[in-house]
């Protein structure tokens, strides 16, 4: 009889240590599909796409407001002093300005499929740049976001590694493009609205919300490299890139 007790209770123990080793064993293999630095990674490369690209379509660059009173002296006269001129703005792409019956009209330069009609050499270098920047951004977000999918293993960190190269060539091509834009404020267009304007100054003109966003978009990129060097789900050791951080 406690034989047969002694018997069952080693099966109930033994069973009771299979239950906990399966569970233990479970909850690595749990934890390995989920990582905060990774899913936090791709959210902020798929925000900073929608931001660069939306800055870079952006007819906001260079922007001049045209609605401005030179004396107080008549109500009549003064409504005639503020429509002289139309408010005009710049973009890589688009050019707009409000017409006489304020209505804001944007156009591209030259039409669709004219790059060569974009009033100036820089300009167009800006918008090559920019744009494959920006084409880059998206393909490392695409591959950020596959990570998510693959289990932990050198699969997953070698995507990590090539999507953190190319978010830091992206960085390196779209400020390049940022700073080549301001060299086209001496073109004769930008001139015949925004008077004495120059390399690096926009004379009557003044920087728009569109150029502000496209700076603020390529300073938060930088971060991403660092957050693909954390990103895989198993930290061994942090993957190897970039080798300035």
């Amino acid at each position: 009889m406690h034989s047969l007790l002694g018997r069952e209770k080693k099966e109930e123990e033994a069973g009771f240590g299979i239950d906990l080793g399966l569970s233990l064993g479970f909850l690595p293999h749990a934890a390995s599909m989920f990582s905060c630095v990774g899913c936090f990674w791709v959210l902020l490369s798929s925000a900073l796409v929608a931001v660069c690209s939306f800055s870079f379509i952006s007819p906001a660059w260079i922007v001049k407001d045209q609605l401005r009173s030179n004396s107080h002296h008549s109500h009549h006269n003064q409504h005639h002093q503020h429509h002289n001129k139309d408010s005009v703005s710049f973009g890589l792409l688009w050019h707009c300005s409000e017409s006489l019956d304020h209505m804001y009209r944007c156009y591209t330069f030259g039409g669709l499929g004219k790059f060569a009609e974009i009033p100036s050499s820089s300009w167009q270098t800006s918008a090559v740049l920019c744009s494959g920047g920006c084409a880059l951004l998206a393909v490392s977000s695409l591959l950020a976001i596959i990570t998510i999918f693959l289990p932990s293993g050198g699969c997953e960190r070698r995507i990590c590694t090539l999507a953190g190269y190319m978010q830091m060539a992206a960085v390196f091509i779209m400020a390049a493009g940022l700073l080549v834009y301001p060299f086209g404020l001496n073109s004769s267009l930008v001139r015949s609205f925004c008077g004495d304007s120059d390399i690096y100054y926009a004379g009557e003109c003044k920087i728009g919300w569109g150029y502000m966003l496209a700076i603020v978009g390529v300073m938060l990129t930088v971060f991403l490299p660092f957050f693909a060097k954390y990103a895989p789900k198993e930290q061994l050791s942090p993957t190897p890139l970039p080798t300035l951080l």
